[in-house]
């Protein structure tokens, strides 16, 4: 029997944090080619320093010729990405910082892997495994310590962006240590939170006192007590921020990305990625299908896997756990997931529309537990296929 009472600690970090900064540029150059070519392959890397971006990696696209017209853009998509982030400092200026595009087209042996022929299905981007987890715990269906990080931070990032509180600086970083009393959440007994602020002159104390008010907000009531621990500023001063403070990479954080480490991570980054590339679209599956097996009472708590190899189509492994909440065999669960969605690559983008711009939104505070969007965003988060899976176990 698992245990009933512990505590468990997530981190999260903000748009402004470097590696998310990056994050944010790889799958806003993602977007840009997918809102002129859906089918355009993208796998696109960015290094962040000291008034410096570097951004490389392969795109793809059918008309070859408008190739050199799409990657002049990518200098303009870069800075649009740190201004609208925030930063404005002397040694990371979204208006004077350098931009290398170092982009090239893809490889033909990857593409050779990859794309449909008359006798071939499309294959998978890459090999790898991927995890998908829910869990009953939030209405969002995800881990709380890792959900209500990253609500503290997203919280932050708008009154800061609003001008409430010009105080705060992009670069920002939580993390919470929550307690577990007969499997459920019930209190905070640790909260660190380290954030930029722009006045030299403020203290610890004088950031908590701006802060405090917003993280009270956003946690559940009764979760904050006399016996929790407050950790602000813990260093002390924290005014350069960003690249110019540490370097950034894209995929770094990838933990933070998911589910704070509650839950198997198959170790492949998601930003700048297309929907080809297994690495994100399959944890997108794989989490679509673990919450709506949640949603559909058949488990509380779900785990699934999915494996593939570059250039085969079909998953070649399909594992559920249920963690001793379900109500049925794993075995007619992973039998079912088979059976209500198609989970060739092709098959997973098409179900989830991926071929569309919604990757930017993607790049800070989590790609899970958010609420799907109109135009197809966080598509993956839907709960309609609770009933088919029902229907099919």
């Amino acid at each position: 029997m698992s245990r009933q009472n512990y505590i468990f600690t997530s981190e999260s970090v903000s748009e402004g944090h470097p590696d998310k900064v990056c994050d944010r540029i790889s799958d806003a150059v993602l977007d840009a080619f997918l809102d002129q070519e859906p089918e355009a392959r993208v796998a696109c890397e960015t290094f962040a320093t000291t008034n410096r971006v570097v951004i490389g990696g392969e795109v793809g696209l059918s008309d070859k010729s408008k190739l050199k017209e799409y990657l002049g853009r990518i200098e303009q998509i870069a800075r649009d990405c740190v201004r609208d982030i925030g930063y404005e400092q002397d040694a990371f200026h979204w208006k004077t910082l350098t931009v290398d595009n170092l982009l090239h087209e893809q490889s033909a042996h990857i593409a050779q892997g990859v794309d449909s022929s008359n006798d071939k299905e499309e294959g998978a981007g890459d090999q790898g495994l991927m995890f998908g987890y829910a869990i009953d715990e939030t209405e969002e269906l995800m881990p709380a310590p890792i959900h209500y990080s990253h609500a503290i931070l997203r919280r932050l990032a708008e009154v800061r962006k609003s001008g409430a509180e010009p105080a705060l600086g992009p670069d920002a970083k939580s993390q919470l240590t929550v307690r577990y009393e007969n499997g459920r959440p019930v209190g905070v007994t640790s909260l660190v939170l380290s954030t930029q602020h722009m006045d030299p002159d403020l203290s610890s104390a004088d950031v908590r006192a701006i802060v405090e008010p917003y993280i009270t907000e956003v946690l559940p009531e009764g979760w904050l007590s006399d016996e929790t621990e407050w950790w602000v500023n813990p260093t002390g001063k924290f005014v350069i921020g960003g690249p110019d403070g540490d370097a950034g990479l894209t995929g770094r954080k990838i933990i933070v990305d998911t589910y704070g480490g509650a839950a198997p991570h198959g170790g492949g980054a998601f930003s700048g990625k297309d929907p080809t590339k297994v690495d994100r679209s399959a944890a997108y599956a794989a989490r679509y299908l673990a919450k709506n097996v949640v949603s559909a009472g058949l488990a509380r708590r779900c785990t699934i896997q999915l494996s593939y190899a570059i250039g085969v189509a079909r998953p070649l492994s399909i594992y559920a756990d249920t963690h001793g909440t379900g109500e049925v065999d794993e075995s007619r669960i992973e039998k079912a997931v088979n059976e209500v969605m198609d989970l060739t690559p092709r098959g997973i983008r098409e179900h989830l529309g991926l071929n569309r711009p919604i990757y930017q939104r993607t790049a800070a505070y989590g790609h899970f537990g958010r609420a799907p969007e109109a135009d197809g965003g966080f598509s993956w988060e839907r709960r309609d296929l609770a009933e088919a899976l029902k229907a099919a176990v």
